[in-house]
Parts: structure tokens; sequence; C-alpha cells
């Protein structure tokens, strides 16, 4: 508890609760932005982050992270457009609610069911990390390696593609990766005899590149639609639910919370996965499910819960095991290593205001997005009507000086670039790209960690099985994979 008070005092500082109102506020306009979603934006912003206090940069990117969510609420129920994945689900009944005259109570039952699920899921953060902290202490070198193994397998796995295209991917990241000098020998390797690669591929025009600039080029081919929108309610009283209304949302959003917080905390989990979970699970315990689709308040509330409950678990494994849940956390995992510290279970002995900092900013953040996303809906409908002419410059501009102020490096603006048409392609043909940066991440760590296992066992590939931590990693990914690529069964001919 002390430590958390800590963290409060970090985080109400002038310049801190100012980083949080900001990285919350684009979160909801990010969110309201159908197509832009959060790994662009934090992809974009994380160059100007470089000269802030590492404790503000994270509580800034976080507040995007975990504001999104919010944001994209508004879109899926008056205009039945997600604004981000997560909010896919909320399109089904949140605009069916709607267009019955019911807005207002879709809207209020989803942001008091988020601020409730947010809330929830920074205080399990809170007393969950220390113990969980501890016990990665007695993690060595294999257990760390399987460890990365077996969370990479996963988010493999659960990729919204085939595992084939999701492994290639992997394999794409962990290429990168290895792109520079070897971090024992220090001799080059795949630089090709380029200059500009001999400290390897940084993660600025990377991200930017396959996020950024791949997201322009679909921006700049999308034709203009009329969209419509249906009004949104006027005053506070708009958004209060119906007495029944309020009695069938209390089970769902508490179903919702504590599904989306297990969900979050597994490697591959997250908002999205929360949400869809949440709503299959009120779907099937429902006792009228026909109403699912058709304005079922439980379709709403249950979703808007998870997802929010599932971006605060993703945050547990980023801080207390380096590990990103998601490619999200991975970039914010890439910030925290650019700023020179290293998420994980020291992170807690050694700088602790950083970590309890971000916790505390993020109780903070849920009262701010409620606020926001409440009386001002009529505001941040707005940002709808600037015309994509417009906008699509505006990243173009601000993707290309973001990078170039990172380093000062022309050629780095040129991989950008480079990366921006490789992303364009590749998601053109349905792969993850996510997936890339994760790998990317953990690439390095997980050769770290093998180099230094088999360099404590001479050589003895074994050392990978002598705990059974690392044995029990081991199995998952070993099962994860068998089971993604057994072939499917067709079904024979009556």
């Amino acid at each position: 508890m002390e430590a958390l008070l800590q963290g409060f005092a970090v985080t109400l500082s002038l310049d801190n609760l100012l980083y949080c109102f900001v990285g919350v506020l684009l979160g909801t306009i990010v969110g309201i932005l159908p197509g832009l979603g959060p790994l662009t934006t934090i992809a974009i912003l994380l160059p100007i982050t470089f000269k802030m206090d590492v404790t503000s940069a994270i509580i800034m990117l976080s507040g995007i992270y975990y504001g999104v969510a919010y944001g994209g609420t508004v879109t899926s129920v008056l205009m039945r457009i997600p604004g981000e994945a997560s909010s896919v689900v909320t399109c089904l009944d949140g605009y069916e609610m709607a267009r019955k005259g019911r807005a207002g109570a879709a809207l209020g039952i989803a942001g008091i069911g988020s601020f409730f699920a947010g809330t929830v899921g920074v205080i399990g953060i809170s007393f969950l990390s220390p113990p969980l902290a501890e016990l990665v202490l007695k993690f060595g070198p294999a257990e760390y390696a399987m460890l990365m193994l077996a969370g990479l397998t996963l988010v493999t796995y659960m990729s919204s593609g085939s595992l084939p295209r999701a492994l290639l991917m992997a394999a794409f990241g962990l290429l990168l990766g290895t792109v520079g000098s070897d971090p024992i020998s220090m001799t080059p390797r795949l630089t090709f005899g380029i200059l500009a690669l001999g400290d390897g591929v940084n993660l600025v025009p990377l991200a930017i590149g396959l996020f950024g600039l791949s997201e322009v080029l679909f921006m700049a081919r999308q034709t203009v639609a009329e969209m419509k929108v249906l009004p949104a309610p006027t005053g506070v009283l708009g958004f209060l639910p119906s007495a029944e209304e309020a009695r069938r949302s209390v089970g769902p959003t508490l179903r919702g919370t504590a599904l989306g917080f297990l969900v979050g905390l597994l490697p591959g989990g997250g908002a999205v996965l929360a949400s869809f979970l949440s709503y299959a699970m009120e779907r099937k315990l429902s006792r009228h499910p026909e109403e699912f689709g058709k304005g079922a308040v439980e379709g709403v509330a249950g979703p808007e819960s998870a997802n929010n409950a599932g971006t605060a678990g993703a945050f547990v494994p980023l801080l207390c095991m380096g590990i990103p849940a998601n490619a999200i956390t991975a970039l914010l995992l890439g910030a925290f290593i650019i700023h020179g510290v290293t998420p994980g279970p020291t992170i807690l002995e050694r700088q602790p205001e950083v970590f309890w900092g971000v916790v505390a900013s993020m109780y903070i953040g849920n009262v701010m997005l409620l606020i926001l996303n409440l009386p001002l809906v009529g505001l941040f409908v707005r940002i709808l009507q600037i015309p994509r002419a417009y906008l699509t410059p505006m990243i173009l501009v601000v993707c290309l000086i973001g990078v170039y102020s990172s380093s000062g490096n022309p050629a780095d603006v040129a991989l950008a670039v480079v990366f921006g048409f490789v992303g364009y392609g590749l998601r053109r043909h349905g792969f993850d790209l996510g997936i890339v940066i994760l790998a990317y991440v953990l690439g390095p760590i997980f050769e770290r960690s093998v180099r230094q296992a088999l360099a404590i066992s001479d050589g003895d590939p074994t050392i990978f099985l002598h705990s059974y931590l690392s044995t029990g990693f081991a199995v998952v990914a070993v099962v994860l994979l068998v089971l993604g690529l057994w072939p499917k069964r067709r079904a024979r001919p009556g």
C-alpha cells in the first residue's frame, strides 16, 4: 500500500497528470477514428517520448492503449463501425439499441462497465504484480528462454490467420531482431555491407513503417463514403440506463471483468479476444439468446467490460516478466528499453517509482475517461467529419518527422518507407503484422537467454529440460504447434 501511495505521489505531479490526460484523450480520439488503431498511434508517437522522463512517457503511451477501448464504443454504437478491433462485438447490439432510441443507455452502460472493469483490472495489477515478480526472480536463463518460446508460440497459435502464416511472420520478426552486431562476438550479421544496418534495425522505423505508413497507403486507396451517424444523447441524464437495463447489466459486467482480466494475462490474449469470449459466454448463459444481435443490453455490458479488463491484464506479464502479451505491449516494452528501463521482476526493486507511477496513473486515467466519454460524446463524433484528404497527408508528415527526429539519420526514413510498402503488401494478403513486432522485441531476449543457458551447460541442450518450469513451457510450445499444424479432417460425403 505504501508503494502504491508513492506511485500516486509521482502521478499527481502536474506534468504526469497532463501526460495522463493527453494519453487518454488521444486514446479516445484514436478509438473513434476507424482504422487508425492504438498500434499505429503509439508507433507514431514513440519518437516524441525520447526527450521525456520514462515514467511520463509510459504513462502517456499506456493511456492511449487503454483509452482506445472507450473511444471505439462511440462509433460502434452510433455508426455500427468499430473504431478499433475490440469494439467489433459492440456493433451487434450497441447499434441496435441506438436504433431503438437507447443510444444513451448503451453508451452509459459501456462507459460505467469499462470504468468498473478497468479499475478492478488495475487493482489486480497492484496485488498480483509483487508475488509474480518474486516468482520470476527464481527463473534462470533456461526458464526465461522456454517462457519466451511458449509466449511467442501462444501468440502465433491465437493469431487471426492460419498458423503457418503466423509462424512465417514470427520468423520474419526474429530475423529482423538478429540484424546488426552479434551481442557476444560483436561481428556484423545480415548487414549485407549496408552501414545503416550496422546497429541493427531500429524499432521506430520498423513500427512506423509497418503500421503508420502502411495505414496511410490503405487510407489513400479507400473511397469516400457517406457515413450515417445516429444522434448522440445530450446531457448527463441522457446516458442513464433504465432500472431494468441496469439490473440486466450487473452480471455481464462482473463476468466480463473477471474473464477479461484472466484472458489479458495470456500471451496473445488482450482486449479483442476477451470481448469475443465474453459475448459468446453471455449469449450462452442468457435466458433469451434470441435477443442477441437485436439490442440485448448484455451484449454491450459484457464485452465492453471484458475488453477494458483485458487491456489491464496485459500489463501484468509486461511489467512483472518483461514479456509483452500482444503487439501493443511489445511497443510499450520497446519504449521501456529505449529509456534504459527493463521491465521484469527487478523493476519493483530498482525503479519502483516507474512501476507504481504507471499503475497509479491507470486509476486516475480511468476516472478521466469516464468524465471524457459521457458528456463529450457529441464533440468527439465531430472528429469523424475530418476529410480523409486532409487526415492522410497529416499522418504521413507526422510519421516521417517522427522517424527522422528519433535518430537524425535519413537512412532510417528510407528504411521506414521500405517497411511501409512491405507492411502494406503483407496486410493486403492477410498477414498479422503484430506478430512481427512481438517476435522482433522478444527475439534478442530469447537469443540471449538461450546462449547464456548453453554457456552454463557447456553446450548441453538438455539444460532446457532440467527444471519443471522450463520443461512445462517447452511442452506448451510443442503442444500448441502440433494443434495448430494438425491437418483438419474433411467431412466425408454422406
